[in-house]
């Protein structure tokens, strides 16, 4: 029996001491005024943050299509100084053996 005693006044006492935690908190709170442009101040910093996130994004977009292109244009332009085999040119035109 003064196992179950012992866990009630355990509740009891646990009971007690969030009701105090909750009044000193719901105290706290009431203290607590917010600054009469903070909604405005927030949105204005969170929009600053957008409009730059999507400048940074359009200048990395352009950065890389700039270095691909270049690099693109730069791989073309390694062409190899002498012919290829496709385009040899000196040899003569193999005659078929179609009628005619």
């Amino acid at each position: 029996m003064s196992g179950a005693s012992g866990a009630s006044s355990d509740r009891t006492a646990e009971n007690r001491t969030e009701q105090e935690l909750r009044a000193a908190l719901e105290a706290l709170a009431g203290g607590v005024t917010p600054a009469p442009d903070a909604y405005r101040t927030a949105r204005g910093d969170w929009l600053r943050r957008e409009r730059r996130r999507r400048l940074v994004l359009a200048v990395l977009i352009a950065v890389v299509f700039t270095l691909a292109t270049l690099i693109g244009l730069w791989v073309l332009n390694q062409t190899p100084s002498d012919p290829g085999v496709i385009f040899s040119g000196g040899g003569g035109t193999v005659a078929g053996t179609g009628p005619g």
